[in-house]
Parts: C-alpha cells; structure tokens; sequence
C-alpha cells in the first residue's frame, strides 16, 4: 500500500543541491509530510511510493531549495530609494530619513519587503534590525523562515544625522547596555518561536559603533545562549577611519585581537578588507554575508568574496536595504555577485552560475547556521522549496543535452517574477504568483501611506537641506 503524504511534488527539473554541485534529477519529485522532506528521487518511483493529499504537477518547471536572503534590513524598504549614487550614503542620504522613520512606518517597510522577498523565491530572511512593535510578528504571520537580530549599538539618540563625515562618533555606554538588554529580551521571547521558524543572532551593529567592553560583553553572551553573531565588518571607508581614529587599528586586526574570529561569526560585507584580510577571516571559521548589489550601488566596491571562498570559507548572499540597494531580491544578487567578481578577476571562469546558486541555499544555509535544517532538498530537512516556470520568455528554450542550460538561465536570465509557487515548513505561502497567508494590496497601500509620511517630515526637517541628492534633482537629473 502507498504511504500517506501531505504533498507530492512531480515532473520537475529538481535541483536537490546535495553532493559537491546542483544535485539535478531530470523528470523528479519531492514528498512531504508535515513540515518536511520524507523522499525526494524520480517521479515514477515516488508516484508509486506515495499517496497525497495534493499533488503538484511541476512540469515545465525548476523545482530548487528556497533561496536565503542572509542580511537584510527590511525597515528601510519604507524609504526605497533615497540613498544611491551618492559618495556618503548614509551620512548624507539616509540618515536624515532614519530619523523620521517611525514604528508603524517601519512595520510597512517590514511587510512590504517581506511580500517582495516572498515572490522572489526567498523563505528565509536574515533582518537586522532594531526592535520594534509588530517586527517578529510580521515573518510568523507571513509564514517565512527568519533569523532576526536586534541590532545593538552605543549611538546617541538621532544615530549619525547631523555629524560631519568623518568625525569621532560620540558613543554612550548607557545606550549600548539599553541595547544589549533589549536584544537579550527580544532572543528569550523568539529564538525557536514559530515551531523552529523564527531564529535570532546577537547583532552589534559595527565595531566602531559599540565600545571595545561591551563589544566583549555581547561576544560572552552569544556563548553562553549559544547564538551565533551578525555584525557589519570592514563595510567601508567611514568604518576602518573610525577604527584607526578610536583604536589605531584596522577591523580585521581589532577582532582577531578580541576573539571574534572564529566561527559563532557572520562577517557582512567586508567591503574594505583587503584579500589578505578576507582570507584571514575565512581561515578562522567566520563566514561571510556577501551583499552585491547593496555594495556596488553604495560604495563601488566588489568585496573579496573570490578571496574569501578560496581560503574556504562560506559566503552566504544579501540584499541589504533597499533605500540604497532598491530591491531585495536573491536573483539579482546572483547575478550581480557573479558578474561583478568575473569583471574583477578580469576572468568569465570566475563564479560560476553553479556556485552562486550554492551561495543562494547550502552554502548561505550553511553560513548562517542552518545547513542540518535547510538549503538543499533532500529527506529529514525542512520543505522550503520553490517552483520556479522555466517557460517564461528569458529562461526559454529549456536544453538538457548536450549542455544543460536551466542553471546558468536561472542565475543570469532569471528575475525572480518567474517564480510560481513558494513553500516553508511544507506550506504554501505563495501560489501561482499569489500570496496566501497576506494581503499584497493591503501591504503595498500601506508602505505608500507610511512613505509619504515619512518624506513630509524630512521635507522640513532643515537637515535634509543638506542631502547629497537635492541638487541632483533640482537640476532635473532625477
């Protein structure tokens, strides 16, 4: 007799992600109970194997592992768009919107970054953020996978708005302790929340805006609740002259000195470090939260990602914030991650559409401590999965032999509005191209309300006179 099944995927171009490459089964299908993987193999082996309450006829369509957003911060999608093409993005960009950006009107940057990630094929989302009413809540009700750390510094109240570039920031110990409590608060109220979807990381913002003290403070923690940190490393110029001003160190060398190399460390960005700063970091365990798209936009840079993977270390991928980066979507950082570095290295060998997929589920799963849980498709793991229809227009034609094309399609063709159907924990969260468990319209008016919001309070906040790209729009280039 067959067994007794919630859901059995068939007909799929199924790339399982297990062994060393994509892991493709031709014609294959994906059985679930509950909220995992009870079988993944051919289609005709399982048809037989199982009986389902709904089938699912993937034909024509890459069924892959749901992608993994590893840093973003989802508040700033309320801001879309406010801090690009500008030397000091958030000196002279953002910070004079952050001030103004409520609790209710980060809540509908939240929700609305949430559904974009959703219908991008994304299911689990690394948010970075300071807390407030309604964050957590937001990713339980929409049903993603989130792995969320309060963010924890000793900025003084107004953050950096109004500070010249370049100096000292004044730092409070008051604050970070406040902080350090509210994150501590936050982790024993929703670590494993969820029934295991709701995750969290101890986060201090940056090394140069929390005390060498309570920098050790957190690292101690994170220990004793067995937490692994977030925290922005190197991510640019402004960091390392604030470290060299404050401790006449670079920031590699400062943590290796504390500790903090080794691998309880998700190191985001590195964007200044250097090739052998990179390969240290990757030789102690940390891994790497690599942000493409967010760091070409903002800084110009291509961070030392080849660097760092070939010291052996994992990098998962990012979409940061969208008031600089302007979307959060792991397609595009596949694409921008590979084609960046090959123009680097001045070498199309370089990063391959394979390997950034890798970086999109295992290899970010891995990185952010979830590899025993999620990442690739194969039976025990959780069933975050996600359909995605090969028959749109730019990943058509479909070719198997000689050479298969679906992946470097997917990776370099692939804008994630192909994406059919989303899966986590064996739910439906999105179908066909519909959100199930909220409300899109609702979502959308809301973050437009709250935005508009927002820009009248900085419309006459005299600071904003100062915003790098009022004279680009006042002489119409914008």
């Amino acid at each position: 007799m067959p067994e007794k099944i919630d859901t059995l995927i068939t007909h799929a171009h199924l790339f399982t992600m297990q062994g060393e490459g994509v892991g493709y089964i031709p014609d294959g299908a994906v059985a679930i109970q509950g909220s995992r993987i009870c079988a993944i193999g051919p289609t005709s082996e399982l048809k037989t194997r199982f009986e389902a309450n709904e089938i699912i006829d993937a034909s024509g369509c890459a069924v892959l592992p749901g992608l993994i957003d590893a840093h973003m911060h989802t508040s700033w999608a309320v801001v879309r768009g406010v801090a690009q093409d500008v030397s000091n993005w958030m000196q002279a960009a953002l910070a004079p919107y952050a001030r103004h950006v409520t609790p209710s009107a980060a809540l509908a940057g939240t929700r609305l970054n949430i559904l974009e990630a959703i219908k991008a094929g994304t299911t689990t989302m690394g948010d970075f953020s300071k807390p407030y009413p309604g964050w957590a809540e937001a990713f339980e009700g929409a049903g993603v996978r989130a792995r969320l750390t309060p963010t924890i510094n000793a900025l003084p109240t107004g953050g950096m708005a109004g500070l010249k570039i370049g100096e000292l920031y004044p730092l409070d110990p008051e604050v970070g302790q406040q902080a350090i409590d509210t994150a501590i608060a936050f982790i024993h109220d929703w670590h494993g929340a969820a029934k295991g979807r709701i995750t969290t990381m101890l986060g201090p913002q940056a090394p140069d805006m929390i005390s060498r003290d309570q920098l050790l403070q957190v690292k101690r923690l994170a220990e004793k609740e067995n937490l692994m940190l977030h925290m922005h490393v190197a991510q640019g110029d402004r960091e390392i002259n604030q470290m060299l001003k404050r401790f006449d160190q670079r920031t590699p060398e400062y943590l290796k000195e504390l500790g903090y190399l080794d691998d309880q460390l998700l190191a985001v960005h590195l964007t200044e470090a250097t090739d052998e700063e990179a390969a240290l970091i990757a030789r102690s365990g940390a891994r790497m939260a690599l942000c493409s798209g967010s760091i070409g936009i903002i800084d110009g840079i291509v961070p030392p990602a080849y660097a760092f993977r070939e010291a052996g270390g994992l990098v998962a991928l990012g979409s940061d914030q969208a008031a600089g980066n302007n979307c959060n979507n792991i397609f595009n950082e596949m694409k921008l991650t590979a084609l960046f570095n090959k123009i680097k290295a001045r070498d199309p060998e370089v990063m391959p559409a394979w390997e950034v997929l890798r970086m999109a589920t295992i290899e970010g799963a891995q990185a952010i401590g979830l590899g025993d849980q999620i990442g690739s498709l194969e039976a025990g793991k959780e069933a975050d999965l996600i359909l995605v229809d090969l028959s749109a227009p730019n990943l058509t034609p479909v070719l198997e032999t000689p050479i298969r094309t679906i992946v470097p399609n997917l990776v370099y063709g692939g804008s994630g509005q192909e994406v059919k159907t989303v899966l986590v924990a064996g739910e439906i969260i999105l179908r066909d191209g519909k959100a199930q468990k909220i409300d899109e319209a609702e979502i959308c008016s809301t973050a437009q309300s709250e935005a508009e919001k927002v820009a009248q309070r900085v419309a006459v906040d005299p600071i904003h006179k100062n915003m790098a790209l009022l004279t680009a729009m006042k002489k119409g280039q914008m």
